[in-house]
Order: structure tokens, then sequence, then C-alpha cells
């Protein structure tokens, strides 16, 4: 895995609104490289207003969003709509204001979806269409996705892969979490397979609570006890941070605007 840059903004809302000018580029280079891009999404507080930013920027018109393929990380298993869902915070603050084209939005399911009220299922349904996109040439079980943007708790877990859980030694790309620590306890995420098929991994943390959780990150920690230290992307890896969060970092990493 290589080794992360870290880049440290003054608060949230500078940090929104660089990560939303720097994803703008980055899809905007993949899609003229390679015709399209592919994106995954994260929820939480700076996740969301990342969304919201990009959807007031202007240079938001750079991206072709017909070209966009659009993926989550984790979901919280609840019925489609419910306002804890990750995918309906990204659609109220994004989805719905930009020409995304439908087909190629894909929300993990929902829990009053085809499977009904089975996560195991609904996560196998998941798998089956990362493992589709990748197509017979995309060389694993999901695509390479351009972008893959995580927050991370206090507790230092990522997507819904929380410290000491079995889901973190799982081998197949998406799970169903049962008993997680923080509610609702039924999510299904994608595990460190799916997450390290990214060719760039971008961490996200604002707040002085993040402020351990990005230390343990950046250190070669276990990351079984603190699943952040997992998160690498195959060509890069970012750690997009505020001040708080970047405060127990030392002075030579904790730079930046």
């Amino acid at each position: 895995m290589n080794a992360p840059s870290v880049l440290v903004h003054r608060d949230q809302g500078v940090l929104a609104e660089a990560v939303a000018a720097r994803l703008v580029t980055r899809i905007a280079d993949a899609q003229a490289a390679r015709g399209s891009a592919s994106v995954v999404l994260t929820g939480g507080g700076v996740g969301t207003a990342v969304l919201a930013a990009l959807a007031g920027a202007g240079a938001r018109d750079a991206i072709d969003w017909g070209r966009l393929d659009v993926w989550w990380g984790d979901e919280r298993f609840l019925p489609a709509g419910d306002p804890e869902r990750n995918e309906t915070g990204a659609r109220e603050a994004l989805l719905d204001h930009v020409p995304v084209d439908p087909a190629r939005v894909r929300p993990m399911p929902a829990a009053d979806g085809p499977d009904g009220d089975d996560p195991e299922a609904a996560a196998e349904r998941y798998a089956a269409e990362l493992r589709s996109a990748a197509g017979p040439g995309g060389g694993g079980p999901v695509p390479s996705f351009d972008v893959l943007m995580l927050g991370v708790g206090p507790d230092a877990h990522v997507a819904s892969l929380f410290p000491g859980m079995p889901a973190l030694r799982d081998g197949r790309p998406v799970v169903a979490v049962r008993d997680a620590p923080k509610p609702p306890p039924t999510r299904i995420s994608l595990t460190f397979a799916s997450l390290r098929a990214a060719r760039e991994v971008w961490v996200l943390a604002s707040g002085e609570s993040k402020a351990e959780a990005v230390r343990l990150g950046l250190a070669e920690t276990d990351p079984v006890k603190a699943p952040v230290a997992g998160a690498r992307g195959l060509e890069r890896t970012l750690f997009l941070l505020d001040r708080a969060a970047a405060a127990q970092l030392p002075p030579e990493r904790a730079t930046g605007s």
C-alpha cells in the first residue's frame, strides 16, 4: 500500500470546497482519459458537505454527468428514502441537482428492496452489480474506481468496517454488517478488498473528535484495531483534513491552507 499524502485546510467549510474542486478535476481528467469516470460516495457531515459544495460550484459543469458512475462505500440498511440513508443525503445534496444518468447511479439495496429484510442477500446483490460493472476485462470483482471517498469515525472506522468486527477479515467485495456499535446496527459495506481497488482513496475528516483516528490512520497501525489504517488506494491515498482533525499530527504533516 502506498504512503498517504496529507492536505490540511482551515475549517470544514474550506475543506468541503477544496475537496469539491479536487473532485471536479479528478472526474474530468478521468473522463478525458477513458471516456467515463466512477466515484464512490460517503455519508456523514463532511461527506455530505462536499457534495453540497460541488452542487453549488460553477466548475461542476466541467463534469459530463451522463458519463459518471456513482457508487456507495456503505449504507444503513433502512427503507428507501429514510433520512438516515447515505443515498438520501447524497441525492438531496447533489444528485437531484445535476443531470446524472439514473441508470449509472448505483445505491446499495434498501431494507424494503427486492431482498426484503435480508442484508446478506442485499450485499450479494450489490456484489453482483459491482462484478457486472467491472466486466470480463476488469481484472477483479469490482470496477477500478477513480475516486473512493471515506469518512472516518472517532473510533477509526471507515465505511461500516468497525474495529474488531469480522467484516475486516472478509475477502468478499461486499458484506452485511450486523450489531454495528453505531446505530443503526444493520448495514451493508464494501470490504478492504473493494476499497483497495480504487485508483485513489480520499479519507475526509473534520473536527477535533476525529484527531486521534487520523493519527492512527497515518501510523502503521493494525487495521483490525483502526480500520482507517487499511484504507489505501492503488495509485494514491489522500487524507483531506481540517485543522482540528489534524491536531494530533506532527507539525511537518499538519500543513496546508
